[in-house]
């Protein structure tokens, strides 16, 4: 098994990666970053969060919450993208601050589920908006119908699955054939999206302000309406239930803008990496928050907070646009999310190969993935990642009570929300221990607003990672459960080789 496995290689912080195409500029880098981050939240997770804040200005100030935290995040991981510009990104930042282990235990849970499970929701978000246009794409239409497993789990193959499943296929193969592929492709759809988001933004604030909805939001903006208790006997009518909302929330915000640091992944085929890849961080984030917080407005000049809380299936954006162009609205949002999930999933797939390639480098993953095809790109990472992700879509949820099917990949993703803002807060931690321990280390770019802001997002994600804890223990618990499932693999990946 050992003669199978590549040599790792030298991890000096200033040594590049050869092996890969530097193909990827900053446009194209702060294409990966902003791609990744857009894909079908934003039209959507507003009405939830709605629902548990009660009033438009508590809306706003969510969002407003997860720019802070994605921004300062990101500033922060660019000192380490400048420092270690290796493909492989966070999981090389993981094992170089701590220990091989932590490296391992964050791949382990991105491919796991973090990064498939994501890729898996986005393909099947693109077929129910297919759907629309094409009504035989439902989840109702089975080529395979629901075989019943034990403990109310199902496995299906439904159109909509069937469409997911082709998507991901699609998108992986283009990203086998080479980087260019990719590259054009991301670069395309994000440009693309980023066009149909800022013009629902200035068609809600130019075309859709309605007078009544901008009184009542806006000269309320604080009061609490109508709102859903967070845990029995609490709700954002009180002081308390506010800040338990306000963390309770950024589960639906902070992870529609979650995927920002996918670029780190790719750092080995990025041009002049230490400059461009915490530019390109800087940049798309900035660029999508600023998007995300306007749309928000635009919902809120458009429709009454009534009518953003209880939009038909979630779907504020559609329901704002509706509210302007009655009768085409669905097709037309139907189309933009599918744009915009097609984008977003080309992203998460050509980045996540790239941190399978580190880890088979560290004899951590399975071989193949750690060597390059012709075309200069992991494909067997991205063959890997396909299928795993392809199965994610199959296995549903079955609750016998109201006979209604949900899918596996939605529960596996919220039990990792609160695994991933750990994996957060141990990056950002490793720019404080790397400070201590690499003093002398090459810092081509040093975080912004070092120590302050940096040590705010470890306090910040830890407040609401303590807030999950005590009052969504059910998702939050099994999110560990899954990294610690990573250890013993760990010790016996080391043991066996």
């Amino acid at each position: 098994m050992t003669a199978m496995l590549p040599a790792r290689k030298d991890d000096a912080t200033e040594t590049l990666d050869s092996e890969f195409t530097r193909g990827l500029g900053l446009f194209d880098s702060t294409m990966v970053v902003a791609g990744s981050m857009i894909g079908s939240g934003i039209f959507i997770v507003s009405a939830a969060m709605a629902r548990q804040l009660g009033s438009p200005g508590w809306l706003l100030s969510a969002w407003i919450v997860t720019g802070i935290l994605t921004m300062t995040a990101a500033l922060a991981y660019g000192e380490l993208a400048a420092m270690m510009p290796r493909a492989g990104g966070q999981y090389v930042y993981l094992r170089e601050a701590y220990s091989p282990l932590w490296g391992f235990l964050y791949g382990w849970t991105l491919f796991m589920v973090i990064q498939t499970g994501t890729i898996a929701a986005v393909a099947v978000a693109f077929g129910r908006f297919a759907g629309v246009l094409l009504p035989s794409i439902a989840e109702d239409r089975y080529l395979i119908p629901p075989v019943h497993l034990s403990g109310g789990y199902a496995i299906s193959l439904s159109t909509v699955q069937l469409v997911a499943v082709a998507l991901i296929a699609l998108l992986t193969w283009t990203n086998t054939r080479g980087l260019e592929y990719g590259r054009v492709i991301q670069n395309t759809f994000t440009t693309t999206k980023t066009g149909v988001l800022i013009a629902l933004i200035a068609i809600g604030l130019l075309l859709g302000w309605n007078a009544d909805a901008v009184a009542g939001n806006f000269s309320r903006f604080w009061e609490v309406r109508e709102v859903e208790p967070i845990a029995p006997g609490l709700s954002a009518a009180t002081s308390y239930g506010v800040f338990v909302a306000l963390c309770v929330s950024q589960t639906g915000s902070l992870f529609s803008a979650d995927a920002w640091n996918n670029i780190t992944f790719t750092a080995g085929e990025v041009r002049d990496p230490h400059r461009t890849i915490p530019l390109s961080l800087a940049y798309g984030t900035m660029l999508v928050i600023a998007l995300f917080v306007l749309a928000n407005v635009a919902y809120l000049v458009t429709l009454p907070l009534s009518a953003v809380q209880q939009a038909p299936a979630d779907r504020v954006a559609t329901a704002a646009l509706e509210a302007i162009f009655p009768g085409i609205a669905v097709t037309l949002m139907a189309v933009a999310i599918m744009i915009s999930t097609f984008g977003c999933n080309n992203g998460l797939i050509l980045a996540g190969a790239r941190a399978y390639y580190a880890m088979a480098r560290d004899r951590l993953f399975f071989a193949g993935a750690g060597r390059l095809n012709a075309a200069r790109v992991p494909a067997c990472g991205l063959v890997l990642q396909g299928i795993w992700a392809s199965a994610l879509v199959l296995p549903r949820t079955y609750d016998a009570g109201t006979g209604r099917y949900g899918n596996l990949y939605g529960n596996l993703l919220d039990y990792v929300i609160s695994a991933a803002l750990l994996f957060y807060i141990l990056t950002i931690g490793g720019v404080f221990r790397l400070r201590a321990t690499r003093p002398d280390a090459p810092r081509p770019y040093r975080a912004f607003g070092y120590p302050v802001l940096p040590a705010l997002y470890i306090a910040g994600a830890a407040t609401i990672l303590v807030v999950l804890l005590t009052y969504r223990p059910a998702t939050t618990w099994p999110g560990f459960l899954i990294v610690l499932l990573g250890v013993p693999v760990f010790v016996w990946l080391r043991r066996s080789l």
